[in-house]
């Protein structure tokens, strides 16, 4: 994921001190830099290019209405969002700072966690951050999924071929069009993430699908897709069976 980069130019050390661990302990924030001066803030925003400035308006060398209208003015490639954050919160200072060039003010004292949501309210990463966090939750619960259908139609957990089989669905949920590629593309992607062979893949999955069927567990298996599609003599090839629980998956909204 990337990472939302962030300098601090402010005076007061509390505030920085709490600033630093909140975006040490939170995910998606990489603080850059925490300085005490406009004149090595101005120079640290050239050479790091952070998303997010956050500075106050007290700095010694220039203040923070100079160093906004500077950094407004650099010529690289990706100026920061400034945010202002300042015991100074009359009507005047905050039209000045907003003027100037500054994408947000909050007065002080200031809630971290809010300060860190306001960060996320003027970045692109929120959508991204977002979008991660949904898709760990759908990925987690899919994982829930796939492991009570292997319960249920006798594959046990031990056996490579459990993993390699739900590496395979959630391949092909991501990429529907990879199950026609299955021997080229499907098994050699599953054998570089495992470490392993293309072939060995395709052995392991198709003893699990074998102890499936030996366990004689037909009946869960046609009730997982609730019409009888199997007999015990009628084994889906690995491609059948990776596809069937994908598109299930899919169905499922997975």
């Amino acid at each position: 994921m990337t990472k939302l980069k962030v300098i601090v130019a402010d005076t007061d050390r509390d505030f920085c001190n709490s600033l630093r661990a909140s975006l040490t302990d939170a995910d998606g924030f990489e603080l850059l830099a925490v300085t005490d001066s406009g004149v090595d803030a101005m120079e640290k925003v050239q050479r790091y290019q952070p998303d997010i400035l956050i500075c106050d308006l007290i700095l010694p060398g220039i203040d923070g209405f100079e160093l906004i209208a500077r950094v407004r003015k650099l010529t690289i490639a990706k100026k920061p969002k400034i945010i202002v954050v300042s015991r100074l919160s009359g009507e005047n200072f905050i039209s000045k700072a907003l003027g100037a060039g500054a994408t947000y003010f909050m007065a002080k004292p200031v809630d971290i966690p809010t300060l860190r949501e306001r960060m996320l309210d003027f970045s692109a990463n929120r959508a991204q951050i977002v979008r991660n966090s949904a898709y760990t939750a759908r990925r987690s619960g899919l994982d829930e999924k796939l492991s009570n259908i292997f319960i249920t139609v006798g594959i046990p957990a031990h056996i490579k071929g459990y993993q390699y089989l739900r590496e395979a669905i959630k391949m092909s949920i991501d990429n529907p069009e990879i199950i026609n590629s299955i021997t080229k593309k499907l098994y050699p992607g599953i054998a570089e993430r495992f470490n392993t062979s293309a072939s060995k893949v395709e052995r392991a999955i198709r003893h699990a699908i074998e102890v499936a069927w030996n366990r004689g567990k037909i009946e869960n298996i046609n009730s997982i897709f609730g019409i009888k599609i199997y007999s015990p003599n009628d084994k889906p090839t690995n491609g059948e069976f990776i596809a069937l629980l994908a598109d299930k998956m899919i169905l499922e909204g997975a």
